[in-house]
């Protein structure tokens, strides 16, 4: 059985949060843009399925707007 695993990359801006899904294989499978928002972020993990594994890049710049 193998496993579908995940890895989200996200480059974290004031207003916009670049999103790059790759797959196991480190096949690039999706990608989009959401507001940089919790609420936003986790309704685009939620969507995904599978072992996943995040990280991200974010500067002072960032501004959370939790």
């Amino acid at each position: 059985m193998s496993r579908d695993i995940k890895y989200i990359g996200m480059d974290v801006h004031k207003e916009a949060t670049v999103i790059a899904v790759l797959n196991g294989s480190g096949k690039l499978v999706m990608e989009s843009i959401v507001e940089t928002k919790a609420s936003s972020i986790l309704q685009f993990i939620h969507g995904l399925r599978g072992e996943l594994h995040v990280t991200w890049e974010e500067g002072t710049w960032a501004g959370w707007a939790l």
